[in-house]
């Protein structure tokens, strides 16, 4: 692929976002990034860099801001759904106002753009989308249950999009890190459920006092991390799953150890709920 990109990244102001458009930056490529206001203190390296205002929960904005990002160079070679937030709380705790707007932003934002950049990419017969995850959406722990939940949505969705457009030359990556040292577990990037039942503090409730505790000591490097997308967006033949992190590589394989017990213990009764063969 040609090293001079135009990347399109969304949630540009902190975090991944952040740290990602400086890296491609400092190659030398061009990326037109978006934040709510659209201003961001990003370090200039030789590249290119557009800002434009978006509102992730706008389908009419992103609509618009997806064309204006197209026009500037008459194509997007990486999208990269990187805005979003988290919520902590049990599932229990969590109202209906916050569920919303927690899968508003965190899923049918990434559903909107990916929507939107399609036809391009499409036209194009190239383009790479890169959906930045979490590894609760393969390993959720207590006390972040509707967060998980939208990663999910966006895990499933992009395998069954990975499986649609890899005829038509676009290729799909979603990454899932681990706890990372950004600012994710400040009040910029994270919420909490306003209420606090008792019957949930040695599950959920841990969790979050966890949490609390690893804010500026997580053990991932941002800068790491995006050095790490940009070799997989360069690959020949990119991974559809990039983990990130000792933590999610331990977390995984925690969780597919559990669930190959579980279809060991009951193969027996999965096999079973078949139609007798003639």
């Amino acid at each position: 692929m040609t090293t001079s990109r135009v990347w399109f990244i969304t949630g540009v102001a902190r975090g991944f976002g952040k740290a990602l458009t400086e890296a491609v930056l400092a190659k030398g490529e061009t990326v037109v990034g978006t934040t709510r206001d659209g201003n961001a203190a990003i370090g200039q390296g030789k590249g290119r860099l557009h800002l434009l205002p978006l509102e992730i929960t706008d389908a009419q904005a992103v609509g618009q801001i997806v064309e204006q990002a197209w026009m500037l160079h008459g194509r997007l070679d990486v999208v990269v759904n990187n805005a979003g937030y988290g919520l902590l709380g049990s599932v229990e705790e969590a109202s209906e106002d916050e569920i919303t707007h927690l899968f508003d932003v965190n899923f049918h934002g990434t559903r909107r753009v990916i929507q939107a950049v399609l036809p391009h990419l499409r036209s194009q017969r190239s383009g790479h989308i890169v959906n930045i995850t979490s590894i609760a959406g393969l390993a959720p722990g207590a006390g972040a249950g509707f967060y998980a939940a939208a990663k999910f949505a966006v895990e499933g969705l992009s395998q069954s999009l990975a499986q649609e457009v890899s005829p038509l030359g676009i290729k799909v990556t979603l990454v899932e890190p681990g706890a990372f040292r950004t600012d994710f577990l400040s009040d910029h990037s994270i919420r909490a459920s306003r209420a606090g039942i008792d019957d949930y503090a040695s599950t959920a409730g841990a969790n979050i006092a966890r949490l609390a505790t690893m804010a500026g000591k997580q053990i991932g490097d941002p800068v790491r991390g995006a050095a790490a997308i940009i070799e997989a967006v360069s690959a020949a033949k990119p991974p559809l799953h990039l983990l990130l992190g000792s933590d999610a590589l331990a977390r995984i394989q925690e969780m597919y150890a559990r669930f190959a017990e579980d279809i060991d213990q009951w193969r027996s009764v999965t096999l079973g709920t078949d139609f007798d063969r003639p």
